[in-house]
């Protein structure tokens, strides 16, 4: 019907690519296994456009230029639709794999990088593939309660709650540890259910929620202090893992930059790194530097997003402020755009930079068991 320009019916394309997707397996011992279609795209493309690229220099700028505009066009249409995908998690797992196969079969050969440069490189992206885990784990998801305990939400109380250990589902309050509360060293207290916030309760996992979580459309579940869900790691952002993903940010950025810098002083020597970036005549010369300055551009492109990433989560924790509130408080019109509308301010948990530090790096400990004369 498309050869002969008839009409499809509604659905048809979707149907196909479902089946499409549902018969793409690879033969395996114990039966052919099923391959996600979005871990495709970037293990093909990515070497072939990266190797596109290095031919000339007005091809690389074209493709440097349209690999970012792609991304952006796939994230807001997975985005719209409510998609989980992993293609953004094999994009930047797949691109640090290739990055450091590159480096070593092209860098490394030249004699200019030490043995000891190239393992402190090394150990910089197993730390980061470490942190990496370490986020993919839980990120704090609610319990979902049974059938039989489902709270019913005529019993939920009226008035708001002020952080009180009588709160459903064990929610503590103010009276928590000072670690949960976020004291630090005893210098400063945040309260985390301060007066005036109430619980909330969410009709799709039909619980009651503490003060700052929040329910993930992509993940259908309520998360614990919920930040965002991060496409680059398919998953939330919450209590339990925000710590890791800030360690994986940082681990990435020391590393990027360390290897960009090697690679920069063996294909341009003579000049500074970033000095080299947009100015060296000698990549183009054979091909083995071509590709190494391709890279070098690609991995910057990537190394400048992810950094704007981690100013604006390193700005939230100074302001004790997450994306989700952060997002909910300018749909409101309650919060403060502060340094150039890079963080929004919501004045609700902000107690200064050094106890907003320390609430966030007490994220996750387990508070301890208190006696009945510090509940009463």
């Amino acid at each position: 019907r498309w050869l002969t320009c008839k009409s499809l019916p509604p659905g048809a394309l979707e149907r196909i690519a479902d089946t499409i997707a549902d018969r793409l397996r690879i033969p395996w011992f114990s039966g052919a296994v099923k391959i996600n279609v979005s871990l495709v795209p970037p293990l093909v493309l990515l070497p072939v456009f990266l190797h596109v690229a290095s031919l000339h220099f007005l091809l690389g700028l074209i493709i440097l230029t349209s690999l970012p505009v792609v991304v952006l066009w796939y994230y807001y249409l997975t985005h719209r639709r409510k998609e989980r995908t992993l293609f953004f998690l094999s994009l930047g797992l797949f691109s640090l794999g290739y990055m450091y196969y590159v480096f070593l079969r092209e860098v490394v050969p030249r004699g200019h990088v030490e043995y000891s440069q190239v393992v402190a490189l090394t150990c910089g992206l197993i730390l980061m593939l470490a942190a990496l885990s370490r986020a993919k784990k839980d990120p704090g998801y609610l319990p979902i309660p049974g059938g039989n305990e489902k709270p019913s939400h005529q019993a939920l109380p009226s008035k708001s709650v002020r952080g009180s250990s009588s709160g459903l589902h064990g929610i503590s309050g103010a009276a928590s540890s000072r670690a949960v509360n976020g004291e630090a060293k005893g210098y400063c207290r945040i309260a985390e259910q301060p007066e005036g916030v109430k619980k909330d309760w969410c009709t799709k996992c039909q619980l009651v929620r503490p003060a700052r979580a929040g329910h993930c459309r992509l993940c259908g579940r309520c998360v614990r202090r919920l930040d965002h869900h991060c496409v680059w790691i398919n998953s939330c952002v919450g209590e339990h893992n925000h710590q890791a993903f800030i360690l994986a940010l940082s681990f990435f950025m020391l590393t990027s930059v360390y290897g960009i810098t090697l690679t920069l002083h063996t294909i341009c020597r003579g000049r500074s790194p970033f000095v080299a970036l947009f100015y060296c005549p000698g990549a183009y010369s054979d091909y083995s530097s071509a590709l190494s300055f391709t890279c070098v551009w690609y991995c910057a492109i990537v190394t400048a997003g992810m950094g704007y990433i981690l100013l604006i989560q390193m700005l939230n924790i100074s302001y004790n402020v997450t994306e989700r509130e952060a997002r909910l408080a300018l749909r409101d019109n309650t919060g403060r755009r502060l340094l150039g509308g890079l963080v929004i301010d919501t004045g609700q948990y902000n107690r200064g930079l050094l106890c907003n530090w320390g609430h966030f790096l007490s994220l996750g400990s387990s508070p301890p068991q208190r006696s009945a004369e510090d509940i009463v």
